[in-house]
């Protein structure tokens, strides 16, 4: 890759395979067009939620539902994933073989699925203790922005089994490496949103 080249956000696949390099450049921008458009619905949920946080009509305060515990589990697990998925890409990249980026995909696979489990048992714990949507504009504002998040990560999981297909088929074209590419971007966004969950929403309001 020459000095002059434009290096796009996220993995550089550069003197390894130029023309892959060169046809993502495009197609990654425009893919972090669609992130961007994204992060502000997120924005504007985030909003929505220091709006709503003090209306709890009476009912239970965030202190009240929130358990820091899986919470902080599932930070750990999410960022694991992101990192399990990066060593796919750099063994993508770096032309190993098959069932190694297809090992490292289903290991970020795992780990997704584990962060869903967790989600859905603090979400089936919350209902159970009447902390339902209906109940307060705070619990509104909460399943509006939180599960959406998880919804995205279904999304990624479902993408993750659709790209080791891809994989499995077509090896390594230029296409299964832009997808990858595209996929990477979105898995890493997944993490920098659940940081702000967890930072703004569940730390946050445990010291309210």
């Amino acid at each position: 890759m020459a000095a002059d080249d434009v290096a796009h956000a996220g993995l550089n696949l550069g003197i390894t395979d130029p023309g892959a390099h060169e046809k993502a450049e495009a197609d990654i921008f425009g893919f972090w067009v669609f992130l961007m458009s994204d992060a502000v619905i997120f924005a504007l949920l985030f909003a929505t939620y220091g709006v709503m946080l003090p209306a709890t009509a009476g009912g239970p305060r965030p202190a009240d539902v929130y358990e820091i515990g899986p919470t902080f589990a599932e930070t750990l697990i999410l960022l694991t994933s992101s990192f399990t998925y990066g060593m796919a890409s750099v063994a993508m990249k770096h032309r190993a073989a098959r069932r190694t980026v297809l090992a490292w995909l289903g290991v970020t696979l795992l780990l997704g699925l584990g962060f869903l489990a967790l989600e859905l048992n603090d979400f089936r714990t919350m209902i159970a203790h009447g902390a339902v949507p209906m109940r307060s504009g705070f619990l509104s504002a909460f399943f509006g922005l939180v599960p959406l998040h998880g919804l995205h990560v279904a999304c990624g999981c479902l993408w993750l089994v659709v790209m080791a297909v891809q994989v499995a088929a077509y090896g390594f074209d230029t296409r299964v490496k832009i997808n990858l590419l595209r996929l990477g971007l979105f898995w890493h966004f997944l993490d920098i949103v659940w940081i702000a969950i967890f930072s703004l929403v569940y730390l946050q309001g445990l010291i309210r």
